[in-house]
């Protein structure tokens, strides 16, 4: 295909070429790859620039979709793509090659530095392109605090993101360390709070999350918007429809008082302890978890807690009239029970499956949204999404959603969430709606609700 770009992926493109270490913050669909892309092609081709250049993605993006990317476009049919995944010695041998671009996993990062630092100075890379760039929000994460070592020795480097900042501008410190060494928002995450943020929720050894100062939020955008670039696909796209459903799930009046029961026993024991992110986050799966409709136990085995989310979907598939579904599940016991009620239901696992979708010959499709959640296009193959079980991350939420509500996709989106009634499910999905710290939203309901401090 030949590739026309909008004006908005002119004016990234553009941003690229002049600005030699840049965070382009793109709603998703806009078509990051193709931008990127388009702008390496530029670099290593016309203006010679850069001979080598490193990309950091999500597995499932770096196993298919910038491979895709340059077989699709007539303009990057000369990009040649080495893929550093699989084992040890497959990835060696993926370095070795002599290739334009290679493309490695964010879980590699690590393995990268330490294989490159084992053979003195061997990082080739004179441009790095991280893809989901808010995958290194974290300061103490190992990926990050490798790769800043090794970051300033390339001359150009591209941050793309949808989500730069899902839970606040907190995130953003790291993030933007790896395009200017700290030279905007300063060195240490330390000082970065110190400067913008006050402690909101703490206790006598612990400060569990932090709120912006006054006027913090502009100073932090006056600090970056010379490097960084943000586009809303409602600004540039004629975008279609997208309705959001709400499917209620009811349970019967036993498996309420059950779940109730459980509920406030698994608060109660949770508020003994300390509240931290973790813990938090365990709460609302367990919750989840029997929303549901099964339960993990401490064998691992899980035990059945309901079948009617299992029947709302199947009313879904067939009013859908034979039309693809594309369902996000939670947990392995959903997954596991979905694929025992529907047997035609494949799971998304590899680039072929991908393809099928796309090409239509997958009724019911599913997938965790950590795996599908970043980068990977199947808005041809459908457009009736199904979140069988919610997810407390909003950023996983978007971006999931955003697999078929995107640049290309030609029908209403519809959206179903299937909401287990007077459950934490209705907190989590009013949460996500919202834009709200979900798991905190959960907590301060579970305090009303049972008394705890």
């Amino acid at each position: 295909m030949k590739f026309v770009p909008h004006k908005y992926q002119q004016m990234a493109i553009d941003k690229i070429l002049n600005t030699p270490r840049c965070g382009l913050f793109l709603d998703m669909g806009l078509g990051k790859t193709a931008i990127t892309l388009t702008a390496v092609e530029e670099l290593i081709y016309n203006s010679f620039e850069v001979s080598k250049v490193l990309v950091i993605a999500p597995l499932r993006v770096a196993e298919d979709t910038w491979t895709r990317e340059c077989d699709k476009w007539e303009h990057l049919k000369n990009l040649k793509v080495s893929k550093v995944l699989g084992t040890p010695r497959q990835r060696r041998l993926a370095l070795a090659q002599d290739a334009d671009i290679y493309v490695i996993n964010r879980e590699n990062v690590v393995w990268l530095t330490d294989e490159l630092s084992s053979i003195g100075n061997g990082w080739m890379f004179d441009m790095v392109v991280i893809d989901e760039l808010s995958s290194f929000k974290s300061s103490k994460a190992q990926r990050f605090r490798a790769l800043r070592k090794y970051i300033t020795r390339s001359k150009r480097v591209v941050g793309l993101t949808g989500t730069p900042a899902p839970n606040g501008l907190i995130d953003l410190w790291s993030q933007i360390y790896l395009l200017d060494s700290g030279e905007r928002l300063g060195r240490t995450v330390t000082g970065y709070r110190e400067r913008y943020f006050t402690p909101n929720q703490r206790n006598q050894t612990t400060i569990f999350n932090y709120k912006l100062k006054d006027d913090a939020e502009q100073a932090i955008m006056n600090k970056i918007s010379d490097i960084c670039i943000s586009m809303k696909a409602e600004d540039w796209l004629d975008m279609p429809e997208r309705i959001d459903s709400v499917v209620s799930v009811k349970m019967t009046d036993k498996q309420l008082a059950e779940y109730e029961q459980f509920e406030r026993d698994c608060y109660m024991q949770f508020a003994e302890g300390e509240v931290t992110a973790a813990t938090a986050a365990t709460l609302t799966n367990k919750l989840l978890q029997y929303s549901n409709g099964a339960m993990y136990m401490s064998n691992g085995e899980y035990a059945i807690t309901n079948e009617q989310k299992l029947d709302a979907l199947a009313e879904i598939i067939d009013t859908s009239n034979g039309q693809p579904v594309l369902c996000f599940y939670s947990f392995r016991h959903d997954l596991e029970r979905i694929k025992s009620k529907f047997r035609f239901a494949r799971k998304l696992e590899s680039s072929a499956d991908i393809e099928d979708w796309n090409n239509g010959r997958i009724q019911l499709l599913l997938a965790h949204p950590a795996g599908a959640g970043h980068g990977l296009n199947l808005q041809t193959g459908g457009h009736i999404v199904v979140w069988y079980g919610l997810t407390w991350s909003l950023e996983l939420y978007q971006q999931a959603n955003a697999r078929l509500y995107r640049q290309g996709q030609q029908n209403t989106v519809v959206i179903h969430h299937l909401i287990t009634e007077n459950t934490c499910d209705e907190r989590v999905y009013e949460s996500l709606q919202g834009k709200a710290n979900v798991q905190e939203d959960l907590l301060k309901s579970l305090k009303a609700k049972y008394g705890g401090k």
